[in-house]
């Protein structure tokens, strides 16, 4: 594992933010607002931050200026650190780790799977915006049964 930031993040308890790639309309709005109550209580997430949603959760995080977040990337670590992410990470707030192999330079569905095992192995709880009942997200979360979780909103196809 390769990180990039504050480790004690680490040490802190996680709620973990995951989403399918596809999301039923409701579940954006409920992520934005989740994001906003989490940067008011100061609450650390962790999350992989790949998908369109995820990402945007991230920035609304990044903006709260105020708790830690740990981005977990499904590839190697950066050779130059993103300008988005700079000053939080120089203000000892974000954490970037890479639990894959130090080879792998795109994101690959077996390296998203290792990200995503990461993410719920490392939470004490876990939010996904949206399930797709036939995604690799319900699969994985089936190895977790005792993670306490739940999800924002979901379409007639999510578990």
């Amino acid at each position: 594992m390769t990180t990039l930031g504050n480790r004690e993040i680490l040490k802190l308890e996680k709620i973990a933010f995951l989403s399918s790639r596809k999301v039923p309309p409701a579940a954006v709005m409920a992520s934005y607002d989740w994001a906003t109550r989490m940067c008011a209580e100061g609450t650390c997430v962790i999350g992989g931050f790949q998908s369109a949603l995820e990402r945007d959760v991230l920035k609304i995080l990044l903006k709260g200026g105020l708790q830690p977040i740990v981005m977990v990337l499904a590839r190697s670590m950066w050779r130059t650190v993103p300008t988005a992410y700079r000053a939080a990470i120089d203000a000892g707030r974000l954490l970037v780790v890479s639990p894959v192999a130090q080879t792998i330079r795109r994101v690959s569905r077996d390296s998203a799977i290792i990200r995503n095992r990461f993410v719920l192995a490392n939470c004490s709880r876990a939010v996904f915006a949206a399930i797709d009942s036939q995604g690799s997200l319900a699969h994985l979360l089936a190895e977790f049964p005792a993670l306490p979780h739940g999800v924002l909103a979901n379409d007639r196809r999510s578990v």
